[in-house]
């Protein structure tokens, strides 16, 4: 069937799955009676038509509210029409829930159109070519994938919601009437927001809901298929889960190492619930003889790890395989097979999971690690040699001693020092009660130099662990495009030194590396960020290579483009032989958990997606997709074109006081989202460099401009042309896997911002300049890809997803309208008590227009 025809079927099926249920069971939503908003149901559709025409006509949010109401409620004052708006902001929030519920409920029925498929077109490749088959199976035995939940919480939905949403899911599947009306009015009376901030703990509660409900089912299913359908190693796992909530303290003064030992127990508890719920429908198939006492041993262990956690627990893994090989043993051997594969299942998820469900990484700025370095140096005899702090680089390299102690914190010291050591230590009992898997990650944020990792392997050292049974991958977070620059010469650095090079021997000669793009974009703006990052990549697998080390690449992705989300599973199927790819490691965090991984479905899909993208990328790689000398310079120029541009707006005098003023950024913390401060130094002024990407990426996004996802692209591709090397940018978009996917992604950043609400700027004294400026090169870079693409509208190519997007901002468009009339109102506000009401409206704003992107924090 040619493509342009499969489009317009789902375009088809979108429009009638998606567009005409919507409108269907928004207008039952509409009718029913809630709380103080018996008529805004019926104002609502007014209201939202208001807004779209008066954005089209370029008015300002202020002029277009107050024309709403003298139209359609008039005489009413200021007080009671801000608290109308407060209703409109109940509704429409809600109607973002029922849209995305919608979408999931469609998802089986409206397939998805992305060149690179599931599982199923691997199996099928194995069907029809034994070879295909050995091929595929060689390779996932040299393949992993792991994802790795983290504490990043840009996902607005409490839990109550998420539980309404997953069960209006399975109505809507059926278009069960009664239950979705119903679930619609559970779903008006439930408060949409949290009146205080999350604990990290009540941050990895949240998250481990998904672990238990979906994980747990989804890669134990994938796994099961790949090894029915290939010939995989006993002993190799493919598919492992990372986390982050109650291990990652990197500016976080909230999580401590009773947070971390918390959720590692959480952890293990949890895991054991699943295996307990296993085993009893287990259970309740073998009622045969024959068993001893192996069943009774299972299920007395299985409950009291799942109910009465003991103070000192061990790893039980072994134990529970032990048992369950036996029980299998003997169905096989007395009982014609029967249930063996109820037994088969529960051992294959114990494999997966042991007893710590989720590796707990443990993550620290290197500034803080230097820190705590230095007053070891004071307090322990390490033999460090005095005066080293003034040491340069080269000279510590050689004196650092990596001597054995067994120092035990104590309580005069300062928080983070303490939280450091004692951390440490904890993760040595961790590893004792959840298995080695359990916490065997540091990672050093803002990584700058080799002393950084070897530093802190001194820490470990003192603080009771030995240098044979060192269990720990020291792992590197470089995260600034100039720390990219740099990051293949510290890494020969540590490859050269005597003591790391024994420590990866040891390890199995395997090491990650982890790179950042959230700040990156922020630090050099989108091509430059995702040109440094592939460069990088690049220098750091020639490095490994040629040291004989066994690389894999954790990569620190947002939700949106310019956070490296976006369409993931096609940068990995497009990395070319010169970058590390047989060990997928990414982050999933913020809405892209409960949009991309938010039942078992889809989970396994996008799941899927990347593990096709790893091993087809590997079998049959795209001479194309390795980029030639030539291709490099194109890209490279056009990076440096875009930079400069990104860091002159970064650099300009207006840029913070613009974003501050127009934008929510001020009042995000303020949002009760998340444990973790809106930026790193809390206490202090707020600066750029402070400032937290997701912080900086939401802004523009509340103010409808997406500029880190597109800003310095238009002026980059234009230098190309007025140089003459258009055809040349042409071949690339064309030719290119990585190139095409960078902008495609761009492009959908672009979908999302509409200059229209804050067009009246325009004519603002102080502003006007600027403001034209970043809506000059939006116009640049739109027509400029636009003819690169050969299209005429923006995601021309993914209709559905641009339909998708195209009817979220629709329906949130009187959000934004309403967020920028409360911000042009408490720019002139002295009143206090409406300038806290203003606070409030622009607050509650922010949650509708964050969730109906899915990926826009």
């Amino acid at each position: 069937m040619p493509s342009t025809q499969r489009l317009s079927q789902r375009e088809a099926t979108f429009n009638h799955e998606v567009v005409t249920r919507f409108d269907l069971y928004n207008s039952l939503f509409q009718t029913l009676p809630f709380y103080q908003v018996k008529e805004i149901g019926i104002l609502l559709p007014f209201f939202s038509a208001h807004c779209e025409k008066g954005a089209a006509s370029q008015l300002s949010p202020k002029e277009i509210i107050e024309s709403f109401f003298e139209k359609y409620v008039p005489g009413i004052d200021h007080r009671e029409q801000l608290n109308r708006l407060f209703r409109f902001i109940q509704y429409i929030e809600r109607q973002v829930v029922l849209f995305d519920a919608i979408e999931d409920s469609s998802f089986g029925t409206l397939g998805r159109s992305d060149d690179t498929g599931p599982l199923q077109s691997m199996v099928q490749q194995a069907t029809s070519n034994e070879q295909a088959r050995r091929d595929i199976s060689k390779q996932l035995n040299d393949f992993s994938l792991r994802l790795v939940l983290t504490a990043h919480p840009t996902q607005f939905y409490p839990g109550t919601v998420l539980g309404i949403m997953t069960d209006l899911i399975e109505a809507l599947k059926t278009n069960d009437i009664p239950s979705i009306n119903v679930l619609l009015q559970q779903l008006g009376k439930t408060p949409f927001f949290n009146k205080t901030s999350p604990t990290p703990v009540d941050e990895a509660v949240s998250l481990v809901w998904f672990l238990e409900n979906i994980f747990y089912h989804a890669l134990s299913g994938i796994q099961s298929k790949l090894e029915e359908e290939f010939e995989i190693d006993n002993a190799h796992q493919v598919l492992e889960m990372g986390f982050w909530p109650g291990g990652d303290r990197d500016g976080n003064p909230n999580v401590t190492t009773e947070t971390t030992k918390s959720v590692s127990s959480l952890l293990r508890q949890i895991i054991f619930r699943c295996y307990y719920r296993d085993f009893r429908n287990l259970k309740r198939r073998i009622t045969f003889r024959g068993f001893g006492d192996n069943l009774g041993k299972l299920e007395t262990m299985l409950y009291d790890n799942a109910f009465n956690p003991q103070e000192n627990a061990k790893d039980l893994q072994p134990e529970m395989l032990d048992l369950l090989v036996s029980i299998r043993q003997t169905l096989v051997a007395d009982h014609d097979s029967l249930f063996v594969d109820v037994v088969d299942n529960l051992i294959q998820k114990v494999k997966l999971f042991g007893s710590y469900f989720a590796t707990l990484d443990i993550r620290q700025d290197s500034r803080i690690l230097r820190s705590v370095f230095e007053y070891g140096t004071r307090k322990i005899y390490t033999g460090v040699p005095k005066g080293y702090a003034e040491m340069d680089e080269a000279a510590k390299l050689k004196v650092l001693p990596f001597t054995e102690a067994d120092f035990v914190c104590p309580d005069d010291a300062d928080e983070m020092t303490k939280d450091t050591l004692n951390t440490i230590r904890l993760m040595q009992q961790i590893q004792k009660s959840n298995g080695v898997k359990g916490c065997q990650r540091f990672i050093i944020s803002n990584c700058q130099q080799a002393t950084d990792i070897l530093q802190l392997i001194d820490l470990f050292l003192w603080s009771g662990w030995k240098k044979d049974k060192l269990t720990i991958d020291f792992m590197p977070l470089f995260e600034t495009v100039n720390d990219l620059k740099h990051a293949s010469g510290v890494m020969e650095t540590l490859y050269n030194h005597p003591f790391y090079k024994k420590h990866l021997k040891n390890r199995g000669n395997k090491q990650t590396i982890m790179l950042g793009f959230s700040d990156s974009t922020k630090d050099g703006g989108y091509l430059m960020a995702n040109w440094s990052i592939y460069k990088a990549k690049i220098e750091l697998t020639a490095m490994a290579r040629k040291y004989g080390i066994n690389l894999a690449f954790f990569d620190g992705r947002g939700g949106p483009p310019a956070r490296g989300g976006g369409k993931t599973h096609r940068f990995y199927a497009s990395m070319g032989s010169e970058i590390a790819n047989n060990n997928i490691q990414l982050t999933i965090q913020g809405q892209t958990v409960s949009s991309q991984y938010g039942s078992i479905e889809t989970a396994r899909f996008n799941t899927e997606q990347l593990i096709n993208a790893g091993i087809i990328s590997a079998l049959h790689p795209n001479h194309k997709d390795l980029l030639d000398d030539r291709h490099k310079t194109l890209i490279a120029d056009m990076a440096e074109e875009s930079h400069k541009l990104f860091m002159a707006m970064r650099h300009h005098p207006l840029f913070m006081e613009y974003l501050e003023k127009f934008s929510p950024l001020k009042l995000l913390s303020q949002t009760n989202i998340s444990s973790r401060p809106m930026k790193r130094n809390a206490s202090a002024k707020l600066k750029l460099e402070d400032l937290r990407a997701i912080s900086f990426v939401t802004s523009w996004s509340q103010l409808k401009q997406s500029i880190p996802g597109f800003y310095g692209v238009g002026t980059a591709l234009k230098k190309m042309k007025d140089e003459g090397h258009w055809k040349e940018v042409c071949e690339l978009y064309q030719n290119s896997g990585f190139f095409k996917t960078m902008l495609d992604n761009c492009m959908m950043s672009m979908s999302k911002s509409d200059f229209r609400v804050t067009a009246h700027l325009a004519e603002d004294k102080k502003f006007g300049a600027f403001w034209k400026g970043l809506k000059d090169e939006f116009e640049l870079t739109k027509a400029l890809l636009l003819e690169l693409t050969g299209t005429t509208m923006l995601m021309e190519e993914s209709p559905v997803e641009r339909h998708s997007i195209a009817l979220r901002e629709r329906i949130v468009l009187p959000l934004v309208i309403v967020q920028h009339y409360a911000l042009q109102c408490l720019n002139k506000e002295h009143d206090e008590e409406l300038t806290s009401i203003y606070n409030k409206l622009i607050i509650r704003t922010v949650y509708g227009i964050v969730n109906a992107g899915r990926n826009l924090a």
